[in-house]
């Protein structure tokens, strides 16, 4: 078997694609779910009950032989994983009932400006004028898609892309507030321990709010697209991801991450019939285009 860097490679950013297509395929398997009937805190419970074992082993296989977790890092896991995967997935749930699957994803691809916004606003971080081309090129481009789709399909899309933009920027927070514990505990600790806090909580939340028998009246495609959900749209990719971080580093992940958006676009035509219009395609290319920049500009420091 070959080893050697080139290998190293190769394997990473087959990694990193294949969990940027995971990821892309999240939207699509919700829209196709939102078709029989069900609302967002059923089904994003039912993404989370799944998923929920593998992310307890993860953060037991993570912690092993590192020292027991302390009250104050309970609650820090507790509010990360509140801001960061619980209340980022139920705004990107409940967004999704009003937009396409497409603008909802480049919606979420705005997260390194939004955090590089935040660096500015919370940290006082300097950004340069190559930046704020960037930022000015994305967000063109997420006017362009806004406004096309709004003009075809009404004005709830407005509150639809205001709810992802909420999970983006929830989601981004918690990627500003987790560094120096990323440091600390790991990210594949706390990112499973993050992450069974989230899926205890949307357990909780259905509980509070819809009768649990409600489930059994649920289509049989919801309960498989959930689980399709959880294993090949959530854990697997998250994993794919930190490997090939590992084996190419984060920026180059990053950049096989942009076929995300574009294999949202795709599926969207192919499985969900929404339309493949020059605006579309215009405002996703400015919005990779200006995170191309971005990441371009962080490289060169």
């Amino acid at each position: 078997m070959n080893t050697g860097p080139a290998a190293i490679r190769r394997a990473g950013l087959t990694l990193a694609i294949c969990g940027a297509v995971g990821f892309a395929g999240k939207a699509i398997i919700i829209k196709l779910a939102y078709r029989h009937g069900v609302d967002a805190v059923t089904l994003l419970m039912l993404r989370m009950a799944f998923a929920l074992p593998l992310f307890a082993v993860l953060a037991w296989w993570a912690g092993r032989g590192r020292p027991p977790l302390t009250v104050r890092d309970w609650r820090v896991v507790a509010g990360l994983g509140f801001l960061g995967y619980y209340l980022a997935s139920f705004l990107d749930f409940a967004g999704l009932q009003y937009v396409t699957a497409s603008l909802e994803r480049l919606i979420l691809y705005l997260n390194p400006t939004v955090v590089l916004l935040l660096g500015w606003l919370l940290h006082r971080q300097r950004v340069g004028r190559g930046q704020l081309l960037a930022l000015g090129v994305s967000y063109v481009g997420i006017l362009v898609a806004f406004a096309h789709e709004v003009r075809v399909e009404g004005g709830h899309v407005a509150l639809g892309s205001a709810l992802v933009f909420a999970s983006t920027l929830s989601y981004s927070l918690y990627l500003v507030l987790s560094g120096q514990e990323v440091r600390r505990l790991g990210a594949l600790r706390l990112t499973g321990l993050a992450s069974t806090v989230a899926c205890v909580l949307c357990v909780l939340q259905f509980l509070v709010l819809r009768p649990v028998d409600t489930l059994w009246t649920l289509a049989p495609a919801v309960w498989w697209l959930s689980l399709l959900n959880a294993m090949l749209c959530t854990v697997a990719p998250i994993l794919m991801v930190m490997m090939a971080v590992e084996r190419i580093g984060a920026a180059a992940a990053a950049q096989a991450g942009m076929v995300g958006p574009v294999m949202t676009l795709l599926m969207g035509v192919v499985w969900l019939g929404e339309p493949l219009t020059v605006w579309t395609v215009a405002g996703t290319g400015l919005v990779l285009a200006g995170v191309a920049m971005l990441a371009s500009q962080r490289s060169a420091r």
